[in-house]
């Protein structure tokens, strides 16, 4: 009895040893997977860390080519040439230079007491796809005029305050735009409240990129002069760009 089981239990190990090697070999084959599809997905930063003192880096949003000084971009892992998601940008006002390293800090608190055209104040400029909301240029014509109310009061230069309806998605905020051409001007706007000033967000579109000026409600009574900044913010930013 012992002969005769000897040759089956040998032949027992043998396909054990058989079933333990293709199992090792499949577990190397998932583990080499794994490592080539985590460096080929891990975000290829570059190396060397960009000064802010450097030049304007070149880099694309939405396909989209834009020169950008180092020292105006808000978030370090923004800080690279090549493609990125979004750009989140901060300028001085009426320099429309970068603000100061060390003055990061306390800049949202700075903006929201600032007038123009005092020296220093910042605005604050966010680039970004514009994904499926429609153009800036076909909101104002056909989404906002269903929510404002019926009349208009008369703004700084030109200007018209149009309120948007209580109740709709821009409840609490202003449609204010150059009265009879507002093609040439509109910004969406908050209203003061209590101790915080109502802030203005500016939207123009280039190509699928959408960029975003974000100033001082304040700042209205200045609207001229701050959009010809922000047209020559954009030229320095994006020679091709137009309104």
């Amino acid at each position: 009895m012992t002969a005769h089981l000897l040759p089956r239990h040998n032949a027992g190990r043998g396909w054990r040893n058989r079933l333990m090697l293709l199992l090792t070999v499949l577990g190397l084959l998932v583990i080499g997977a794994g490592i080539f599809v985590a460096f080929a997905l891990w975000p290829t930063w570059p190396g060397t860390v960009i000064p802010l003192e450097a030049p304007a880096i070149p880099t694309t949003v939405a396909g989209v080519l834009f020169d950008v000084p180092p020292a105006a971009i808000r978030n370090v892992v923004q800080r690279h040439a090549g493609p990125n998601d979004r750009i989140d940008l901060a300028f001085m006002w009426p320099s429309l230079l970068p603000p100061p390293s060390d003055a990061k800090a306390g800049e949202q608190a700075r903006l929201a007491g600032s007038t123009a055209p005092d020296p220093g104040a910042r605005f604050f400029v966010t680039i970004a796809p514009l994904g499926p909301v429609l153009p800036p240029l076909e909101r104002l014509r056909g989404i906002y005029p269903r929510y404002v109310e019926s009349e208009a009061t008369a703004g700084a230069d030109g200007l018209a305050i149009l309120p948007f309806r209580k109740g709709s998605p821009y409840a609490g905020e202003d449609l204010v735009y150059l009265s009879g051409s507002p093609e040439q001007f509109f910004a969406r706007c908050t209203r003061d409240v209590q101790d915080v000033p109502g802030t203005c967000i500016n939207e123009r579109l280039i190509d699928a990129a959408e960029v975003t000026f974000r100033f001082p409600r304040a700042w209205l009574d200045d609207w001229r002069n701050v959009s010809a900044g922000f047209d020559r913010l954009m030229a320095q930013m994006h020679p091709q760009s137009s309104r």
